[in-house]
């Protein structure tokens, strides 16, 4: 590859071009070409450029806003010179992007210094590269009241609340949010026959994004960033960032929509709605940090939206006792048994149904009888992952069982094809 010094003076005046507009766009855009405004002697410094590898060709092959560099070039030097030689007056064009080694050495502004991934993309980082950081980045925004946090099973958003943004008294570093981050994983030692094997949850970004952090936050989401060796995002998070419709759901979304099935089917038979809601909280998702803390939190909510948030009115329109043979006051999945084994299901059957239920409840009563000790344990994601998975299986069977109801004949299931992820 040529040297800068070994360049035409046309392909020199033409990477001061490029740099300039890089620098300068504030939002580190490539330098449009087209045959219409650019002379042919243009096109072949350009071409010069991409063979000394100090420019890269993005154009509309590689990605649909080709004033953007979605990531380093996937095409050969070769193929990109190509296109800069076969375009027409016709084509929309192509835009022109410095390397990283036309940008070693070129000064950069002093906005940067502090800001690691604007520095990062000064220095030629594509705009949609990924970075990966320990899930606790996460912690100080969702434990903040200022800001407004939402966690799908597969990404997360936040951002600071009108009331707090228009705060004056609020510092603007603090005035910040991301709303296309994701879940990556690290599976390497990942065995479903083994119980305790690790799973390493991390959150993955685009770099173009974490640059539109104030210093202080992008230094923040430095110091927990991480390796990316063996770290894949989830497919459904990256699939749906690079516009492609998802193909199935994770174990939260399929926990509400079961939640809503079973109301629904419950209530063509008596009226009433089997479950007070179906509604997720908004930090209601995956563990951030893997503690008893979180788990114990986690474990809380999640007693909530079942045990608690079975309607005993709706049993008692199911005529369910609300106490047993022998007086003994029932609880709601006492209750519950009770209702399945009235309408036809085998005694053994219901109480395996809802051993997950169970299992749930008699975790979340423990930790108010115990004292423990906040120990990390890294298979609490194994944990969760698993526990969500029998849960999820106890509500399809009664969804299930419900739809096989008479007067439940014409109801039909949401989205049947859609893929269960596990995480």
């Amino acid at each position: 590859m040529a040297a800068k010094d070994e360049l035409s003076p046309a392909a020199r005046d033409l990477l001061k071009k490029v740099k300039q507009r890089y620098m300068k766009s504030g939002d580190f855009n490539g330098l449009h070409v087209r045959t219409e405004w650019n002379p042919s002697r243009e096109i072949e410094a350009a071409a010069e450029l991409a063979e000394a590898g100090l420019v890269e060709v993005v154009g509309p092959g590689d990605y649909m806003n080709i004033h953007i560099r979605p990531w380093p070039s996937r095409r050969t030097v070769a193929e990109q010179v190509e296109e800069l030689r076969e375009l027409s007056d016709d084509d929309y064009g192509v835009c022109l992007y410095p390397t990283t080694k036309a940008l070693k050495r070129t000064k950069l502004p002093r906005e940067f210094e502090d800001a690691p991934f604007s520095r990062a993309m000064a220095r030629g980082r594509s705009t949609l590269e990924l970075a990966f950081f320990s899930a606790d980045v996460l912690e100080g925004y969702r434990n903040d009241a200022r800001y407004r946090f939402s966690m799908s099973d597969f990404g997360i958003n936040f951002w600071m609340s009108d009331a707090a943004h228009d705060d004056a008294d609020q510092p603007d570093k603090d005035k910040v949010g991301l709303i296309h981050l994701g879940f990556a994983y690290d599976m390497r030692q990942y065995d479903p026959s083994v119980d305790d094997s690790v799973i390493m949850r991390r959150v993955v970004a685009f770099y173009g994004d974490l640059k539109e952090l104030t210093p202080e936050h992008q230094q923040r989401w430095a110091s927990f960033q991480v390796k990316e060796d063996g770290v894949e995002p989830h497919p459904v998070w990256y699939g749906t960032q690079m516009g492609r419709w998802p193909d199935g759901i994770g174990p939260f979304e399929r926990l509400t929509q079961e939640l809503k099935n079973i109301s629904d089917l419950f209530e063509r038979v008596w009226s009433e709605r089997l479950f007070k809601s179906h509604e997720l909280p908004d930090d209601f998702g995956w563990i951030l940090r893997a503690d008893q803390r979180e788990w114990d939190h986690f474990v809380h909510s999640l007693d909530k939206l079942l045990s608690d948030n079975i309607d005993g009115s709706a049993l008692d329109a199911a005529e369910v006792p609300r106490k047993n043979e022998k007086e003994q006051v029932l609880g709601t999945l006492g209750r519950l048994e009770l209702f399945m084994t009235m309408n036809r299901v085998q005694p053994d059957r219901a109480k395996w149904a809802l051993k997950p239920l169970r299992a749930v409840r008699a975790a979340r009563q423990r930790p108010a009888h115990a004292l423990r000790s906040n120990v990390s344990d890294r298979t609490f994601v194994h944990k969760q992952m698993r526990l969500m998975h029998d849960v999820d299986e106890v509500l399809i069977n009664i969804r299930q069982w419900l739809a096989s109801h008479p007067r439940n004949l014409g109801w039909k299931e949401p989205w049947p094809e859609a893929k269960d992820y596990p995480i």
